[in-house]
Parts: C-alpha cells; structure tokens; sequence
C-alpha cells in the first residue's frame, strides 16, 4: 500500500482494511532536580502520607558559540501523597537527583499581616531517582499485598488457579 494511503485513506486508489486502533501516547508534566531539602513525611487531615522537600532545579544557559554556561539555580516545592509519598520519605536523601511526573497545584497564602501571596508546587504523582547519575539495584520481589491475596495486580501477571481437589 503506497505510503499516502496511510496518511490519506479518502485518497483515490486506497483500500484500508479495519485495523486495531491504537491509543495516542499519554503525555504528562514532568520535572527533574535533585532534592535540596532533608524530605520530611507529614499527614493530611484525611490521615494520608505527603511528602514535602524543596527541589532545586541547575538551568543551563547556551553561549552564542552553542558552548553551555551554568545559568541560575531556582527552588521549588515539591509533594508526593499517600504510598508514593511515604516511599519518596524512605528513599530520597538531600542531594539525590529525580525525576518526577504529575502537575503544578497553585493557591494562596495569606500571612500575619492580612496580604495574599500566590504560590505554587509540584504535585508529583510518580517519581523516582534520575537514572542518568544514579547507581542503584532493582528488588524484583513482589510486595506484601494488603486485602484479598487472589487480586490480579499486574496486567502481565496470570490470575491464580485455584488448587485441584481430587476425590478418591
């Protein structure tokens, strides 16, 4: 099938077959640093893990000869709730470098004098250590699962089969 066909199927000439329609790639807001702060696990009103630390984030500035200059270092906060939150809190050191996916969460403050102030943090909803500058081993081992044990929690893994009962 000429390559046209695929990027015009009302062309003249093509026949397309029904094919499985592909989902588009998930994007998402992403952020990297290192960890500037000790992180520190705190709860929520509704009892939930959050972790807070202040990131710094190193910005590069290119020279016109296309070389690279260290440009300003900028702080940010940075949360992570419930289990992502009390893992971050377990295994991020200060100075660690990260990589982290979720969103920006604005909202105001208001201080001792009356005046509101806007802020902003990143809410990290997945996040891990920058493979780029971290060493570190993989634990493959399944977790402790908490409720049924027969709950499929891997869309890879195999439902369980329950034992045969032989009758004599």
């Amino acid at each position: 099938m000429p390559r046209t066909c695929l990027v015009n199927a009302a062309r003249p000439g093509c026949r397309l077959t029904p094919r499985k329609l592909q989902m588009p790639i998930k994007t998402s807001t992403s952020m990297s640093g290192f960890i500037a702060s000790t992180p520190q696990l705190s709860r929520t009103e509704n009892g939930d893990a959050r972790m807070y630390a202040k990131v710094g984030q190193e910005h590069m500035i290119r020279n016109p000869d296309g070389s690279f200059a260290s440009g300003e270092t900028t702080f940010h906060d940075l949360v992570v709730f419930r289990r992502s939150g009390e893992n971050a809190a377990e295994r991020f050191r200060k100075g660690d470098k990260f990589v982290a996916e979720g969103y920006l969460h604005a909202y105001t403050v208001t201080d001792d004098d009356g005046m509101m102030s806007g802020r902003e943090e990143f809410v990290a909803t997945k996040i891990g250590h920058d493979l780029a500058v971290t060493r570190y081993t993989v634990d493959r081992t399944p977790r402790v699962q908490h409720g049924p044990t027969n709950q499929v929690t891997s869309p890879y893994q195999a439902p369980p089969v329950a034992p045969a009962v032989v009758s004599l």
